[in-house]
Formats: structure tokens, C-alpha cells, sequence
């Protein structure tokens, strides 16, 4: 049995619908919604709520949460997922993949550009390649999501292309 850490911290993969103000929110995580809707066959996934904040809004105090997050999880897991705001999840990975030397597991930070209460939304791919991933690669701090897993340091969001690429490409 594969086991898999998944540390929530908000984002746009999170956002639920406040029909009150017409808004999308973070009010809490939302995971085990996504997680009902998966197979997920040998693979036991435990949810740590991190933060509820869109990452716009995430400060250096945050992302040190989210760090020792990742570090704590890896001790009982066999891989990390965070689920984040694709705004500054880039910031977020190049600090983690900074303060660990040498991740123990897998550790991949994945969210969505489109919240997974809405229509055509990326959420639930993204969660299921995250979560795969988080089994399969080796050692490391990577960025997955649209069928690709890019390995930090070098990962951006190309605002263009609504989508993770390496630096300069």
C-alpha cells in the first residue's frame, strides 16, 4: 500500500461558490470531495489542511507553514502532494526545493486554473496525475499538472498559456 501525504493550502482547485457575493472562495478544503470522485486502487491518502488562502494572498509566514509541512510529511508518507494556487505555487516550490537538500520522497505541488466546482475544469486531472506522480518519480520537488511533471529549480507559470513551463521556455 502505497501511502500519500496531501497538504492543502487553498488556491483556485479549492474555490467554492458563495452565492451570496457572487465570489469564488477559499473557505476550507474541499479535498475529500475530489478524492470521492477518484479510484485510486493501493493508495491510502491522508488530507492535512495547511491554509485556506488564495496564493496571492500567501505570505512569507505561509509559505514557511507549507514548508514545514512537506518536511513533516515526508517522515510518513511515500510521497507529497500540496494542493496550490497556480499564482505563486512556482514561489512556493523554488523555496521548498531550496530548504530541502535532499527530499526523502517525491514532493508535488499541483493546482488548477480553473476551480473543480466549475465546468471544464483541470482540478481533478491535476489531483489524479499529482497523486500518481507523488508514487513514481523519484526523490525530488516537482511541479505536475497537464500531463507533465517538471522538476524545480526552473518552474514558472506562463500566464500566456495558462500553464507550468521551465524558465525560458
Amino acid at each position: 500500500m502505497r501511502r500519500v501525504r496531501v497538504l492543502t493550502t487553498g488556491g483556485t482547485i479549492e474555490k467554492v461558490y458563495d452565492e451570496a457575493t457572487g465570489t469564488l472562495e477559499n473557505r476550507g478544503s474541499i479535498i475529500a470531495r475530489m478524492l470521492g470522485e477518484l479510484r485510486l486502487e493501493a493508495v491510502e491518502v491522508a488530507v492535512r489542511p495547511v491554509l485556506a488562502k488564495d496564493s496571492l494572498l500567501m505570505t512569507d509566514d505561509d509559505r514557511a507553514l507549507v514548508l514545514a509541512a512537506a518536511r513533516d510529511a515526508q517522515g510518513e508518507s511515500d510521497g507529497v502532494v500540496i494542493l496550490h494556487g497556480t499564482d505563486t505555487l512556482a514561489r512556493t516550490g523554488e523555496l521548498i526545493h531550496a530548504s530541502l537538500a535532499a527530499p526523502r520522497v517525491p514532493i508535488v505541488l499541483t493546482g488548477a486554473m480553473r476551480p473543480f466546482e466549475m465546468k471544464r475544469s483541470d482540478a481533478l486531472q491535476n489531483l489524479t496525475e499529482a497523486i500518481f506522480a507523488a508514487g513514481v518519480l523519484p526523490p525530488g520537488v516537482y511541479c505536475v499538472a497537464h500531463g507533465q511533471a517538471l522538476r524545480f529549480p526552473g518552474v514558472t507559470k506562463d500566464q500566456g498559456r495558462l500553464a507550468f513551463v521551465r524558465r525560458g521556455d
